[in-house]
């Protein structure tokens, strides 16, 4: 039996995958471990492109629809058997030594039917989703009207281990004993909230969900188109399942504000959006300069064919050739992206850089010379 088992689903982030698979492989080279990769129908040809990058290092289902999260999940779930299952998203990276600490703590630990951990934003920011409590009637309330310390369990450390109530589903590492006795996660959920429902009955079946502070990546979602009605209603129609699923017992005058919260925010979110479209289609907003400088730090190599990039595609850009990651100084200007050679640093020096910026002029972008391709937290240049 394998000790662990990593999920990773996609649609339509091949570039952003391929990093993450590559992040997993650096970081389990003394597991016993297997990669499935459930691709919900993509048209960007993300299937042949991970077959002709990983070949038989990782085993991929080609679903012939979009089965959203919790099925997709479930698939590779079920076909195999290790001791560990972790749930990752394709727009992560995560640091060598990441998984080993993770499994550790659950060894060391069997009451953790589930373990999080720490993840920062493009910007070097913590997200503050990374852990959060139960989102009880009286705390869903409170987070609606905008009051959301205790959702997010503020007062917990960044830095040391803690017991906590939901994990996220970009990072969720699992323990097959538990998801037996639980069940998978609830595919009425099609993307969002299946995490919280599944940190939920974790707790339910007797078990214990840790933050463990091991920092990883997160993109957040930002390959994943977030200003359509689709997602308005995704998200805001998963927050409605969870509720009617774990709290539809309690009193009407209980669940009524709790329920007119959530339309009233998915109707807030419509209207601001189509308001927002509106404004740019008759020219009534404000035109922000959102022109990127890049500075590409990394190796010979890498800086050649930067600058080559650079010219073919018109980026403002700076080149830095250097073997230490220490003689990178951050910007104070803005807008700008510091980007990383992934041959010449490792994802644990690049992630310990990350957590040192400071302010949110600073963003993180990748290079790899073998694929000769720039991943940022917006876009992907060749």
């Amino acid at each position: 039996m394998k000790k662990l088992t990593v999920v990773i689903v996609s649609y339509n982030v091949k570039y952003y995958l391929e990093q993450c698979i590559a992040s997993v492989l650096a970081a389990a080279q003394d597991i016993d471990y297997e990669i499935y990769v459930v691709d919900n129908d993509s048209k960007d040809d993300t299937v042949h492109h991970l077959h002709r990058r990983f070949g038989e290092q990782i085993t991929i289902i080609e679903s012939q629809h979009n089965l959203g999260f919790a099925r997709a999940n479930n698939i590779a779930i079920r076909q195999t058997e290790s001791e560990y299952v972790l749930l990752l998203n394709p727009d992560t990276f995560i640091s060598e030594d990441s998984l080993r600490q993770v499994l550790d703590f659950m060894d060391q630990h069997p009451q953790a039917g589930g373990v999080g951990v720490r993840m920062l934003n493009s910007d070097g920011s913590t997200a503050r989703e990374s852990r959060r409590g139960l989102p009880t009637p009286w705390v869903s309330f409170q987070k609606m009207l905008g009051f959301s310390r205790r959702y997010y369990l503020s007062d917990l450390s960044w830095t040391e281990p803690g017991r906590i109530d939901v994990m996220s589903g970009a990072f969720c590492m699992l323990r097959r004993e538990a998801l037996d006795k639980i069940g998978l996660l609830d595919e009425d959920f099609f993307m969002y909230g299946e995490d919280i429902d599944l940190s939920y009955r974790i707790l339910k079946g007797g078990y214990e969900n840790w933050y463990v502070p091991v920092s990883i990546v997160h993109y957040k979602g930002e390959s994943t188109q977030k200003s359509s009605f689709r997602y308005v209603h995704v998200f805001y129609q998963a927050m409605l399942i969870f509720f009617r699923k774990h709290y539809s017992h309690l009193s009407f005058i209980v669940t009524l504000p709790i329920k007119f919260s959530i339309y009233f925010r998915a109707l807030i979110a419509l209207i601001q959006m189509q308001s927002y479209r509106m404004r740019r289609s008759l020219g009534f907003y404000r035109q922000e300069n959102t022109d990127v400088k890049y500075h590409f730090v990394g190796s010979e190599t890498m800086i050649n064919q930067c600058r080559k990039l650079s010219r073919r595609k018109g980026l403002t850009s700076t080149f830095q050739t250097t073997r230490s990651l220490a003689d990178v100084k951050l910007s104070p200007e803005p807008n700008t992206c510091i980007v990383y050679d992934v041959e010449q640093f490792s994802f644990q020096q690049i992630i310990d850089k990350v957590s040192a910026y400071t302010d949110n002029h600073t963003t993180i972008g990748t290079y790899s010379s073998k694929s000769k391709t720039l991943i940022t937290p917006t876009e992907i240049i060749r």
